[in-house]
């Protein structure tokens, strides 16, 4: 005959265990921290706003969760309504659909939506102050923070001396005492240089400038990255994008650039060699990555790849193995060709271009990076 449970075994058997009860603790306390963090992030927003005259509606105040206690579970009057965690309430997916989808604009041929068009800063929305003045085309991001850091960057009247400080596009931001402003629209050309025109914004003299080239682009200002002489013809970039600028100059990237060069005599195999190995100019020691014939049947015109930065380094580089440079064309710099810009012609990158540029991809970065003595 089958025994039947008592009423005592039943209350054993549906008894829950001590490690049950202590998880039900643990996770109840990282819920109430998650909470008390989130209102106090909350607060902290609110005395910012009020300090900047940023009026903020208040929000509905919404209960926090008692703490749990094991010992209570299951009393009368103890809630079991779970409790939101303000500040962290997940838009109505309703509405996040509606913004998503949007009407195509039309660009000539080529199809743009909204997102693919230069954005609009926010005048309310909150930045780090070393990011708003990258964004103003300043300077980059590390620059900036060390400008913080040294003093030279008030907002609303008051020195600042931490990068992360937030701020807005209403605020006052004088870098060195002059205000500055963020880019509303980044714009991105590339020119094919052609000669007798000089890489910089303006000529105290009155000579022809890069910037005469593309005098009706855009109404943004705009100005080259890094420096061409005034007869090297070839890839510019131009950009009011302060950041990527810094980038594509700065040595630690080391950014491929590919110059063709024709020379006034044959270049012999042993200096070709001299330059791969690297020669020693008045300035210090520097190399190719890579040299050759641009044409086997005319060694007058050489093909260089160099990543150093330092002015007129390609000639100055041929002028010491004995040789003079008669032309000199960038056809290359990062991932940008002159390919279907003719000479003095210009267009502007398209956006995988750009996107290219901004993750710095590798395909256009010195791949060995060689220890070497500047």
């Amino acid at each position: 005959m089958k025994k039947q449970r008592t009423d005592n075994f039943d209350k054993f058997a549906n008894k829950t265990r001590g490690s049950a009860v202590k998880e039900a603790f643990r996770q109840e306390k990282k819920k109430n921290k998650l909470e008390a963090r989130a209102a106090g992030e909350e607060m902290r927003k609110k005395k910012l706003d009020k300090k900047r005259g940023i009026d903020t509606p208040d929000k509905e105040a919404k209960p926090l969760a008692p703490k749990f206690r094991p010992q209570d579970k299951g009393k009368p009057g103890v809630p079991t309504k779970k409790y939101e965690v303000r500040g962290t309430k997940k838009p109505d997916a309703r509405i996040q659909n509606s913004e998503v989808k949007s009407k195509k604009v039309s660009d000539g041929d080529k199809e743009l939506t909204p997102n693919s068009k230069p954005q609009t800063p926010n005048p309310t929305e909150l930045m780090p102050l070393n990011k708003y003045i990258a964004h103003a085309g300043v300077c980059g991001r590390r620059e900036a923070a060390e400008l913080v850091k040294e003093g030279k960057v008030t907002v609303n009247g008051d020195k600042i001396f931490e990068p992360g400080y937030k701020v807005t596009s209403n605020d006052k931001v004088l870098v060195k005492g002059k205000q500055v402003f963020l880019q509303k629209n980044s714009v991105y050309i590339l020119l094919n240089k052609p000669k007798d025109f000089i890489t910089t914004s303006n000529d105290p003299q009155g000579r022809k400038t890069v910037l005469d080239l593309i005098k009706h682009a855009t109404p943004e200002r705009v100005y080259p990255v890094g420096r061409l002489d005034r007869n090297t013809t070839g890839v510019l970039l131009l950009t009011n994008d302060g950041e990527l600028a810094q980038k594509l100059t700065h040595p630690s990237f080391e950014v491929k650039k590919i110059y063709e060069v024709t020379l006034d005599k044959p270049v012999t195999k042993k200096d070709l060699e001299s330059i791969m190995t690297g020669v020693t100019l008045e300035d210090g020691f520097v190399k190719a990555d890579e040299v050759g014939y641009a044409d086997p049947k005319d060694k007058t015109v050489i093909g260089i790849e160099i990543h150093s930065g330092r002015n007129r380094i390609v000639r100055r580089i041929f002028e010491h193995l004995g040789y003079d440079v008669k032309a000199l064309d960038r056809v290359m710099f990062a991932n940008l060709t002159k390919k279907n810009v003719d000479r003095s012609k210009w267009r502007f990158l398209n956006e995988k271009e750009v996107r290219l540029l901004k993750f710095m991809n590798k395909s256009f970065l010195r791949k060995n990076k060689d220890s070497e003595t500047e």
